[in-house]
């Protein structure tokens, strides 16, 4: 149909030449190409990263030392780690490129008078745009003419209920011009044309749109550097210092002491190396990297590993109403007659015959080919219940919606009775009962029930019916004798799985927060269905009023917020992350996209959810499941459990180690560790923490306790005591079985063997006391591990290959152990065992994430 122009002549639009000078003085309608870094420059930068660095100098070391397995195992993590980085800056900056296609579809414009269909990059300010049912707008433009237009603006308001558009010269200029709303003159780039026909001017084109300020917000924000790298950071950095001062006084004391400076920067190369935390960054990545991998078989798509750890420690979750918490889909919920009896499809199979009229009428008021979602969920309902749909009719005559009169009239032929035509008309319920002249009395019966339709969240429209005998169709509607037949009530049903996944968050303590453009009656229902606390709701306009302060201030005991604008869902979680909260936000459409970055989880929608959000988040939701946040949820803290165990085993390793490398030289003992030794002790102590700590399952009370504090440190005082505890209480036993040994009077060889076994099965025990902080050993023993049996099954090989293959002995300079030998240090491995057993309930509840945050 084509628009109805308000002009005396017809428009002619800009000239060729015009539009050419804009688009050269403008620039193209689409989203500047961001700075992109070269792949140098990403390496560099990756480079200049500390953990980076030790990783590469520790291979380095290895290589000197002339150890190439362990230089090769080193060098390949980091060059992992580069491709990781660079792989991930590719895919964040895809963002910007996700926008751009959205902002480009093809556009009908008239230039010399003359209709054109042009690339949508080719629209420029000024164009006049022709709009028809089904197109998608370019361009944000102002409405010249307009014929019934209705436009889904979801893609910039979330919300899925078309909003109705009028002419310029109808609009109240005092409105604000914004996304979301009825009766505006402006269409807005990006949205879809649902019903009706127009003619536009366009007002703004590229990064001036509305979408194209989503894309440049995007653009300048910064994704929060990830915690536990910067605390690991910090803590490499600290053991560096100490280890390189150890490294220079070992030096210094073996020159002075024994002379031969040779050996003395060799010995200072082998605490060094004792003491180098290059377990740190190896466990990060390697927890990252299997996380992402266990996340993606519950359906779940980490796009940036690093938000794991922020999973186990989210205090809040901001959600989006509309294809999160609901299907996005319009539907059907409610069919109440003017006698007040109701029907609601998902409660019953079979349509009663008193409801097959108005199911009739609505559908007959609905356009046969539907755009509108609401049409759609008619036409679905009628489907199932009806089955000759609209019958041996055609449509002969139609009436759209006025902003007088906010219904939709349709005339039908019935071709099997081609007596009077039948009218149906849907549309306000209180636009309808003007149309039938319903009295006061039946007006304030009407009001109440709507009133209560309302308040369960549902969208009302009213349903009449009128015949007329002939195609003398008179100037409006308020012509024909309508009949009020009913209401019906349409809703965006809330997800099957919602409820449960809401009532799993409460428990662990995460406090759900709903946040909607959607009208607050609506938001409220929803919350209420959830299970959210719905009894305070804030408004757009009230957050418009607040100051960031006194946003933070009301934001303490709020969880629905209605009527909010895209800008406004970026404050809302800005001002959540002042106050300290660890914010996981969910979303699905491009208002969601700032929001979605600068959460410290940005969980996106993956089927439903537009390429921008997507790319804009650091998890992806795969299925669109409201449920599989739980699962993430779980699986993220039992990772974070499960790296605190692992990063107080390497502390714990660490203090014998060294110990063991400074006792000698203090006092003028044999030195029991080389190079070799420490290579060896780094090879069991990297897949033990990198694979077995990581494969252990859930702790029992992982999805009851609340949120840890998201500024405690990964490394807590707590955390370094019990690894210091644990690493001095095997430095003093292996040290026992050193000092035995040495009033045995036995050889070096043998001294070196039965200590290293020691310290090796010592090592075993540990993995053992730290596989569980909650529960007992025996309790942990009773959790499947095959990582681990598969890591003792090696260790116990090479044990004994080090002591029964000649070429490995000698490479260990080990002399032969007797079976009284490997019982004494079997004997301090189990007394490690017992001893921290009984110590360990003095530490648990103070240990990692057992330190929890308020109570959400």
């Amino acid at each position: 149909m084509p628009p109805v122009s308000t002009q005396a002549s017809p428009p002619t639009g800009l000239s060729e030449a015009e539009a050419a000078a804009r688009l050269a003085g403008e620039g193209p309608n689409e989203l500047p190409s961001p700075d992109r870094r070269t792949l140098f420059g990403i390496v560099l930068e990756v480079m200049r990263e500390p953990m980076l660095a030790l990783l590469i100098g520790g291979g380095v070391v290895y290589l000197a030392l002339g150890d190439f397995k362990e230089a090769v195992i080193l060098l390949v993590f980091a060059s992992l780690s580069i491709v990781i980085t660079v792989v991930q800056e590719s895919r964040t900056e895809r963002v910007l490129e996700a926008l751009r296609d959205l902002t480009s579809p093809r556009a009908l414009v008239i230039r010399d008078g003359e209709r054109r269909r042009i690339a949508g990059r080719e629209v420029v300010r000024g164009d006049l745009m022709v709009l028809s049912e089904g197109d998608r707008v370019a361009a944000d433009a102002v409405l010249l003419s307009a014929d019934d237009i209705q436009a889904d603006e979801s893609l910039l308001t979330g919300e899925s209920v078309p909003v109705r558009k009028i002419a310029r010269d109808e609009a109240d200029a005092a409105l604000s011009h914004r996304p979301g709303g009825d009766d505006q003159p402006t269409v807005y780039s990006g949205s879809l044309v649902v019903r009706g026909s127009g003619l536009a001017e366009v007002i703004a084109t590229g990064p001036r749109s509305e979408i194209g300020k989503i894309g440049q917000a995007l653009g300048t924000m910064q994704t929060e550097r990830p915690r536990l790298q910067t605390q690991t950071r910090k803590v490499v950095r600290v053991f560096g210092i100490i280890g390189g001062s150890f490294s220079l006084l070992v030096v210094v004391l073996y020159g002075t002491l024994r002379g031969g400076w040779l050996d003395a920067v060799l010995a200072g190369i082998t605490v060094g190396m004792s003491m180098l935390p290059e377990e740190f960054p190896v466990v990060l990545t390697v927890f990252m990297a299997m996380g992402a991998w266990r996340i993606s078989q519950a359906r779940v798509l980490t796009r940036r590993a690093a938000a794991i750890e922020s999973l186990g420690s989210a205090t809040v979750l901001c959600t989006d109403k509309t294809g999160t918490l609901t299907e996005n889909r319009m539907s059907v919920a409610e069919l109440r007659l003017i006698s007040g009896e109701t029907f609601r499809p998902r409660e019953a199979d079979d349509l009663p015959d008193a409801f097959r009229d108005l199911l009739e009428t609505g559908l007959l008021a609905s356009a046969p080919d539907p755009f509108d979602p609401m049409d759609r969920a008619l036409h679905r309902l009628a489907g199932d219940h009806l089955a000759d749909g609209a019958g041996a009719r055609s449509m002969v005559h139609s009436y759209g919606l006025r902003r007088d009169l906010l219904a939709m009239t349709q005339v039908w032929r019935d071709h099997d009775d081609p007596g009077d035509f039948i009218v149906a008309a849907k549309g306000a319920p209180e636009a309808i009962a003007r149309m039938c002249g319903l009295d006061d009395a039946e007006l304030r019966r009407l009001s109440q029930t709507i009133d209560a339709m309302a308040a369960d969240g549902l969208r009302v429209l009213g349903v009449a019916r009128a015949t007329h005998p002939n195609d003398d169709w008179p100037e409006t509607p308020l012509g024909f004798g309508f009949e009020f037949i009913g209401l019906v009530g349409l809703a965006d049903p809330l997800r099957a799985a919602v409820p449960a996944a809401v009532a799993d968050c409460r428990a662990a303590g995460i406090r759900v927060v709903m946040i909607t453009g959607d009208y607050p009656a609506t938001a409220q229902a929803i919350a209420r269905q959830a299970g959210i606390d719905a009894e305070t709701c804030v408004s757009g306009d009230e957050i418009a009023r607040l100051d960031d302060a006194a946003l933070a201030q009301r934001l303490q005991g709020a969880t629905v917020f209605a009527r909010i604008m895209p800008e406004q869902k970026l404050r809302i979680v800005d001002a959540l992350k002042s106050s300290g909260e660890v914010v996981a936000m969910t979303g699905d459409g491009v208002n969601d996209a700032p929001s979605l970055k600068s959460a410290h989880i940005g969980i996106a929608m993956g089927g439903r959810g537009t390429d921008v959000a997507r790319e804009a988040s650091a998890i992806v939701l795969l299925d669109d499941d409201f449920a599989s946040i739980v699962k993430a949820i779980r699986l993220g803290r039992r990772i974070y459990d499960n790296l605190v165990k692992a990063m107080g085993f390497i502390f714990a390793v660490h203090v014998p180690i060294a110990g063991l490398a400074l006792l000698p030289l203090l006092f003028g003992l044999p030195i029991l560790l080389g190079p070799i030794h420490i290579a060896f002790l780094e090879m069991i102590i990297d897949p033990v923490c990198s694979i077995v700590f990581e494969a252990e399952t859930a702790e029992d009370d992982v999805m009851r306790r609340p949120p840890r504090d998201p500024e405690q440190p990964l490394f807590t005082p707590a955390l370094i005591g019990w690894g210091l505890v644990q690493g001095l209480l095997v430095f003093a036993l292996v040290a026992g079985v050193f000092v035995i040994g040495q009033l045995r009077a036995m050889p070096e060889t043998e001294l070196r063997a039965i200590t290293f076994f020691a310290l090796v099965l010592s090592f075993v025990c540990l993995i053992f006391v730290n596989r569980s902080f909650s529960t007992s050993i025996l309790a942990a023993l009773r959790r499947p591990n095959p990582m681990l049996a598969v890591v003792l099954a090696i260790v116990g090989c090479v044990l004994g290959l080090s002591l029964a293959w000649p070429w490995l002995r000698d490479l260990f300079k080990f002399g032969p152990l007797h079976w009284d030998d490997l019982g004494l240090t079997a004997a301090a491995a189990l007394a490690v065992l017992i001893l921290l057993e009984l110590i360990k309930p003095l530490w648990r509840g103070r240990i990692g994430s057992a330190a929890p945050r308020r109570q959400a």
